[in-house]
């Protein structure tokens, strides 16, 4: 009898079922009369530089050999309790489709490379034969640094490593190919979409590379359908290594990822979950649940009217709210694109009876594809720019800016400490973080006026912003996250450098009635003046004494007096800004200079960090 022989696809950001090419392919293949393997394993793991495992511990009194999994500029937790809760759901949402196929999913935690080395190692004692490696191809310092360790200790076995393409984007970024060989860096076919192969022939302006790849909507290529079977498992896997022990199910895997969470993440005023105010993100992880959002997206009629309402704040429906799932490889832009043109051409019977349905690309639908290229265009800035994605001086190589940095400055820690927990005094951008902490989302609209307060305003240095959002947000996208940080902070990609958004203009603008804010800071939910809802500081005496806001900082004190009267100030983010209650140190340093030295690899030991914003009471993204 042969030996087995195991094909091992390793996922990342790839935890869908449908439009998989690596599933469609090793589908194909097991179908062949001459099977090149006997056995399928995919396999997922929570790696410990990315997400906090020492709740994977097999008892309390394990200690994790990892170094915590803290963020470099301002050692925040890098995935928050929002994000964890997602990742875990999108998972097994994925492992219970593969069992369905006839396959399953194998879980495990720590390096990634270490954990595919002890794979090998393990089939090899057992005399299982794994005929290759499988993995998505994807961009960032550390996915890079992944994937070349991942081919070190494939090669240490002579085992054959294959990197995909990554499918989950909107356009081609490669022509199709006849073979399994997914082109090299150095070895790159043309793209039907992108008209070149050179990353660093992408434009610094979105609207250039816009205008290379349209039409959008003739554009994508077809999506792949869901494998109706899938080869099997090994009869056996090599375990995982202690100290660590794995989940049985998907309410222990959540509550291993938050157990070394403080559900404070450090702030010593922790937001209250304001009465009668519900999330405007109430959605689990999977690719079952994306499936249904879409749908119910295209006959309520939201897709049609997004480019209406996408400056909306409050309610699930102003936005697609998509990018969670979009992030994971939940679902790709192409399935999206699917569903809008089969609604746009009247192919399906879904959304039948909404407006627009058989008549083609409406101004809602062409707003979504809009969108998604965005995503596309920051994923290409990432390749074409690499680490510059979190370096202090951005794509740009700025100098010229001068940062304030916490760690070296008291009283911009204070400020910061304020900021994270919406105590600012301005109402919406306070109303923004408080909804962010607690539930892990807010509108892209708020997102441009905080990132452009913290940046801009108060001069902190824009990672620490970046850094916090990379914790808290359950949408965390690498790419799009930094790069619209970078492009906030006047150090990205966004050709009108001095844009700086006035957020009290902006909040008569997108919540002229207030109701944002009154929602989410419960201290002026009784408020009916969007001046003072906007501008909490100008309130009168009896109002404070009334609200019992007496002497509390964030109205007395706000970190900046943004002037703003309706009538008098024209032009969107116009408003002159006041220097009381603003200011803050100045100066640069080496390190902030510098950059980052690579993501998630601090110098400290687990236990022996140096002093960081998370700290009680003391500095805290």
């Amino acid at each position: 009898m042969s030996s087995p022989r195991v094909l091992i696809y390793l996922l990342r950001r790839d935890l869908r079922f449908a439009d998989n090419p690596i599933l469609n392919e090793a589908s194909k293949v097991f179908q062949q009369s001459k099977r090149p393997f006997t056995h399928f394993l995919p396999l997922y793991v929570f790696a410990a530089q990315q997400i906090e495992v020492c709740g994977f511990l097999s008892s309390d009194s394990e200690r994790s050999p990892f170094p915590e999994a803290r963020s470099n500029a301002a050692g925040f937790w890098r995935c928050g309790h929002h994000r964890s809760k997602f990742l875990a759901e999108s998972v097994w949402d994925l492992k219970t489709s593969l069992e369905g196929a006839g396959s399953g999913l194998e879980i495990r935690v720590g390096m990634v490379d270490q954990v595919v080395r002890d794979m090998l190692e393990g089939f090899k004692k057992e005399s299982v034969d794994v005929v290759g490696i499988w993995m998505t191809d994807e961009e960032g310092v550390e996915e890079k640094r992944e994937e070349r360790d991942v081919n070190k200790a494939a090669e240490a076995t002579d085992t054959e490593l294959k990197l995909w393409t990554d499918e989950k984007y909107f356009v081609d970024e490669y022509g199709r190919l006849k073979t399994l060989e997914i082109p090299s860096r150095t070895n790159v076919f043309p793209s039907r979409d992108i008209p070149f192969n050179n990353p660093r022939a992408l434009p610094d302006i979105f609207t250039s590379f816009r205008k290379q790849v349209e039409p959008l909507r003739e554009t994508p290529r077809r999506v792949l359908p869901a494998p109706f079977t899938l080869p099997p498992l090994p009869n056996s896997t090599p375990p995982q290594p202690a100290p660590f022990t794995i989940p049985s199910s998907l309410e222990a895997t959540i509550a291993a990822l938050h157990k070394p969470l403080d559900s404070s993440l450090g702030l010593s005023r922790v937001p209250p979950w304001p009465k009668d105010t519900h999330s405007a993100h109430p959605y689990q992880g999977g690719e079952t649940a994306v499936h249904k959002r879409i749908r119910h997206l295209i006959t309520s009629g939201s897709m049609t009217s997004y480019k209406d309402t996408r400056n909306g704040t409050l309610g699930p429906d102003f936005s697609t709210k998509l990018s969670a799932w979009l992030a994971l490889g939940c679902v790709s832009a192409r399935q999206i694109h699917q569903y809008l043109l089969d609604f746009e051409d009247g192919n399906t019977e879904l959304g039948k009876d909404v407006h627009g349905y058989g008549k083609g690309e409406n101004k809602g639908t062409a707003a979504v594809r809009f969108e998604l290229l965005w995503r596309d265009y920051f994923r290409l800035t990432t390749r074409k720019f690499g680490p510059r994605l979190f370096r202090i001086g951005g794509f740009k190589n700025d100098t010229s800016s001068t940062w304030v940095y916490p760690q070296k400055d008291p009283d911009a820690q204070r400020k910061v400490s304020r900021f994270l927990e919406g105590r600012t005094g301005n109402g919406f951008i306070d109303a923004s973080m408080r909804e962010l902490f607690l539930t892990g989302y807010t509108s892209n609209r708020l997102r441009q006026n905080v990132a452009s307060f913290l940046a801009k305003h108060i001069g902190i240095d824009w990672r620490v912003g970046a850094e916090w959002y990379e914790c808290l947000l359950v949408d965390y996208d690498l790419s799009s996250n930094w790069g619209n940080w970078q492009y906030n902070a006047g150090v990205g990609n966004d050709p009108r450098e001095a844009r700086m958004f006035n957020p009290v203009k902006q909040g008569f603008d997108y919540d002229p009635q207030g109701a944002y804010v009154k929602s989410w800071v419960p201290e002026l939910s009784s408020v009916d003046d969007p001046q003072i809802l906007f501008q909490p500081w100008k309130m009168g005496e009896g109002m404070k004494k009334e609200l019992g806001l007496e002497g509390d900082e964030w109205v007395e004190e706000p970190l900046k007096r943004i002037e703003f009267h309706v009538g008098r100030n024209t032009g969107r983010g116009g408003g002159k800004a006041g220097n009381k209650g603003g200011g803050g140190g100045g100066g640069g340093r080496t390190e902030g200079r510098g950059g980052y030295n690579g993501r998630g690899h601090g110098k400290s030991n687990r236990g022996q960090a140096k002093k960081r914003m998370v700290d009680k009471g003391g500095f805290v993204e």
